[in-house]
Order: structure tokens, then C-alpha cells, then sequence
């Protein structure tokens, strides 16, 4: 109910950010989402700042979002799942670049095994790279947007963490420890007066981009998988619109309904879109 009243309120307001000026960093930028995001802020007046291990995909999107109208663009090699990498290069970003304004936390990963087959170092990846790298990259940067009351956090979660899903008992739960640490700030910023700094969280479905490479959906009708150009756009213009929440597609906000659900039910749900084929499919062979 407050996501359709939130939505109302988006469509309804007239205001919307302008990005002139503003400082943006994009972790994961290498490919995917992060490269189709940084395209469409290129010709908005933004200074771009890439981060991500790729440093030949990243240079490539530099490149391109140059060619689309972007005239300050910085290329930096980081690991994000490396604490000391992370707050390494957010000294430099600081020093060369200045105060990151919109922070937008893209790098993930997904493994796809079952929860049995997983090693403790599995694990302990995915929360590395998918939470606690937002984690450090937020610590690094909200300080500054805390002194000036303005700046703008983006976090990409999944669907997945509103709701665990087959072979992705990792996956799930460090987007859900994401959406919840997200809330949380939301909340810290609006009691201790900072309205200056918002906040967005991305929870999409599956994008056809290298972390889901192979995943189709059996229901493109309720649950289509988006390239990652579209997805790009509609988190663009979430920014824009200062949404709390960009849930997509709108079948996905069964999944946020699922304490008024029975689980039975949920199940049911999965085994209708045959979600469970279809990651076998992707990730592993019955």
C-alpha cells in the first residue's frame, strides 16, 4: 500500500533532481547495469567517477559515455569486495574528483548453487561483494553528504531480497541484510533532519546482464527479464523522481506482500512461473 501511495505521489509531483553538477560514482560499471547507467547520466551534466575490477570493460564505458556527451569522466580499478581497496580509492575519488553526491552501489554477484552446496567461502563472497561493500562505499561517502545535508544514496538490491528463492539462499540473504541496513539509514537520516539526502532502492527481477547470463524466464508475461538498457532507464528516472523504491517488474510486489501470503501459496507461485527449472537451467543441471 505505501509503494502504490509513494508511486501516486511520483507521478503527481512535479519535482524532479537535476543532475547538473552533481558528482556520481557507479561501482560495477564495467558492463551491465553500471555501463547503461553511466550512458544515461553521460549527457546530464554529471561528473562520472567508475569503479570496478574490469579495467578493460570499464575503460570501454568511459569511452562511451564520453561519445554520449559526458565530459568529466575518472576510471578507477577497485575491488569491492575489498574493505581497504574500497576506502583506498575513496581517497583518492575525495582528492582528485572531490565529495561523491550520488552514490549508486551496482556491483554484485550471484552463484546460483543449492544452500547445502555453497562453501562457507561462497558465502562469505557474496556478502563481501553484495552487502558489505555497500556497506563500506556508504560509510565512505555519507559522511560528507551528512555535513552538507545533500546527496543521494542508490543501492541495487534484487526481488530476491524481499522473498528467499531457489538456489539463492546467499544471494537472497545479502540483499535482504541490504534492504534492511537501507531502511535503516532512510530512518536515521529523516529523524536526525538530513531531508537533504535520499535514498533508493532497486529491486528487480532478473536482467540480462552477466550476473543472470542464462536465466529465462517461463512467464515473460508476469516476470520478464529486462536488458539491462531499460532497467537503466527506469533507475535513471527513480533517481530523478527521489522514489524510495523502484520494484520491478510490478509482479514483483507479490513478493513484498508475503507475510499476508501462506507459504503454500508462495510455492505454489514459484512452481506456476516454473522458477525453479528455469535456475536449473541457468545455474546447474536436475
Amino acid at each position: 500500500i505505501f509503494l502504490l501511495i509513494e508511486n501516486a505521489f511520483c507521478i503527481f509531483s512535479r519535482r524532479k533532481k537535476s543532475f547538473i553538477g552533481e558528482i556520481v560514482l557507479i561501482t560495477g560499471s564495467a558492463n551491465g547495469i553500471g555501463r547503461q547507467v553511466a550512458l544515461k547520466l553521460a549527457p546530464l551534466g554529471v561528473t562520472l567517477v567508475l569503479w570496478d575490477i574490469d579495467d578493460d570493460g570499464n575503460k570501454e564505458t568511459s569511452r562511451l559515455a564520453q561519445q554520449n556527451g559526458a565530459s568529466h569522466v575518472f576510471v578507477y580499478h577497485c575491488d569491492c569486495s575489498s574493505r581497504e581497496d574500497v576506502y583506498e580509492q575513496a581517497d583518492k575519488v575525495r582528492k582528485e574528483v572531490g565529495d561523491v553526491t550520488i552514490l549508486i552501489n551496482n556491483a554484485g554477484i550471484a552463484i546460483g548453487k543449492k544452500f547445502c552446496d555453497l562453501t562457507d567461502e561462497d558465502f562469505e563472497k557474496t556478502f563481501r561483494i553484495n552487502f558489505f561493500a555497500q556497506v563500506w562505499t556508504c560509510k565512505a561517502f555519507l559522511p560528507a553528504m551528512v555535513a552538507c545535508n545533500r546527496g543521494h544514496l542508490v543501492s541495487t538490491a534484487s526481488g530476491a531480497g524481499l522473498l528467499g528463492l531457489y538456489r539463492m539462499s546467499d544471494y537472497s540473504a545479502s540483499k535482504s541484510a541490504l534492504i534492511g541496513m537501507m531502511e535503516a539509514i532512510n530512518s536515521e537520516l529523516y529523524h536526525e533532519g538530513k531531508h537533504g539526502i535520499k535514498t533508493t532502492i532497486i529491486c528487480p527481477y532478473f536482467i540480462s546482464s552477466r550476473l543472470s547470463k542464462g536465466f529465462k524466464s517461463a512467464k515473460p508475461c508476469l516476470f520478464p527479464v529486462y536488458d539491462p538498457e531499460y532497467a537503466a532507464s527506469r533507475i535513471v528516472d527513480a533517481i530523478k523522481k527521489e522514489k524510495l523504491y523502484l520494484i520491478m517488474p510490478p509482479a514483483v510486489y507479490i513478493l513484498g506482500l508475503k507475510i499476508f501470503i501462506p507459504r503454500k501459496v508462495m510455492l505454489f507461485l514459484e512452481s506456476y512461473i516454473k522458477f525453479p527449472e528455469s535456475m536449473e537451467e541457468a545455474f546447474g543441471q536436475k
